[in-house]
């Protein structure tokens, strides 16, 4: 591991390039912060409905399985046998009672509880276990496990605040927007392996200054720009953050000078891809909400989804895509959310942007020494009330730093 002072700096607005690619900081950060006091997110409750149904995620780099056991309760737990360290489940989502090691057919319930170990009494007087051999000192390790709208998190530490004070007023109240206890249906995935460090995701959907420059869909169609109304908010430790804007209209100014993939011109062949209907009390057409240290809510227009940071290695991460609706939507909100989703999901006509972007920023960073600069904006860590800032990355790595002791 680094050591502290290879930091080189106690500023905020930069970041040296090894925290990418470093495999002990990897290390380190699988241990501190997925591993360590956070609530991370690992599925919805519209994905257990019944008794005995079960999925199997990741928080960091370790496998679990989240299940509603038999009294209706969710339950989390790792998803490796406790006797040599065997993966349990193999299948990202079913319905069972109990789960068996397929090596050695150790046996769990829904909360991890070692059930059955075979010939624990040997065959024939002969063999076994020992006579101390106690089935409870192998139970599994059980996540602690929180809820709110449906939506399902876990932790690895067992005296985590409740989630509420986790997110803070702010992003709690916006989170309470979209999952406002209304059922939850889930309406597809979508899944990818993106070649760069884990960070550069986050990094990504808290850096608004890009979406003016980058994105030609956003900036032409005025989804997400820099001359619209809008603000940066984040909570009091850094880790959470929001990006809330207003849509704009498809048109150039003096303030979209430096934008140089504005398209006045384009006209989409099927304008329904872009028919938005008012939905949340507020204005907002566009709300991006970060929750450290795996999670994206995004409202864009009215397509919703959670999208799931999985690290794999420091150049790699797996991003899962759930798409959602309402209970209580009709066919043309769903068939609408369905549409819109096209603009952000794997090969999203926004998204695939980020993705190739975040890959040959992986490209430049490995190749030597170097730092990350994050002055746009400022110094400051506050919020803004416009997205020519790099305001919310300075607060991530501030409360990352903290987190990390480096």
């Amino acid at each position: 591991m680094r050591q502290c002072e290879d930091w080189g700096t106690d500023s905020i607005t930069e970041a040296p390039f090894w925290v990418y690619t470093d495999p002990d900081v990897f290390d380190r950060e699988m241990a501190r912060i997925f591993c360590g006091r956070s609530w991370s997110y690992v599925g919805l409750e519209a994905e257990l409905p019944d008794r005995g149904d079960y999925l199997v995620t990741r928080i960091g780099n370790r496998s679990v399985i989240v299940t509603r056991d038999q009294d209706g309760e969710i339950r989390g737990f790792l998803n490796r046998c406790a006797h040599r360290g065997v993966k349990l489940c193999r299948h990202a989502r079913g319905n069972s009672r109990m789960f068996v090691c397929p090596y050695h057919q150790w046996s769990y319930d829904a909360r991890g509880r070692l059930k059955g170990v075979p010939f624990i009494k040997g065959v024939k007087q002969l063999g076994g276990m020992p006579e101390d051999f106690r089935r409870e000192d192998y139970d599994l390790p059980e996540l602690a496990i929180a809820r709110r709208g449906g939506v399902i998190f876990a932790s690895f530490a067992p005296d985590m605040p409740a989630l509420e004070d986790y997110l803070g007023d702010t992003n709690t109240a916006y989170f309470d927007r979209v999952f406002d206890g209304r059922g939850l249906r889930v309406l597809g995935y979508s899944r990818q392996l993106i070649p760069g460090n884990w960070k550069l995701m986050f990094e990504n959907i808290k850096d608004p200054y890009h979406a003016s420059l980058l994105h030609v869909f956003l900036v032409t169609f005025g989804l997400f720009r820099a001359d619209q109304k809008s603000q940066v908010r984040m909570d009091e430790s850094g880790g959470h953050a929001l990006l809330i804007s207003q849509r704009g209209e498809q048109k150039a100014s003096e303030d979209t000078k430096d934008m140089r993939n504005l398209r006045v011109d384009f006209t989409l062949e099927d304008a329904r891809l872009l028919d938005p209907v008012k939905e949340f009390p507020d204005d907002a057409t566009v709300v991006m909400q970060t929750v450290w240290p795996n999670l994206i809510v995004q409202q864009q227009s009215n397509t919703l989804a959670l999208r799931q940071i999985q690290p794999r290695h420091p150049g790699a991460f797996e991003l899962h895509w759930t798409f959602f609706g309402f209970d209580d939507d009709d066919e043309a909100m769903t068939t609408r959310r369905l549409r819109q989703a096209n603009l952000m999901s794997a090969a999203g006509l926004v998204s695939a942007d980020d993705s190739e972007v975040i890959k040959l920023a992986q490209d430049g960073i490995a190749e030597g020494d170097g730092r990350s600069l994050m002055l746009m904006g400022g110094r400051g860590t506050g919020d803004e009330t416009h997205m020519v800032t790099e305001v919310a990355l300075r607060a991530f790595y501030k409360h990352y730093r903290a987190v990390m002791e480096l």
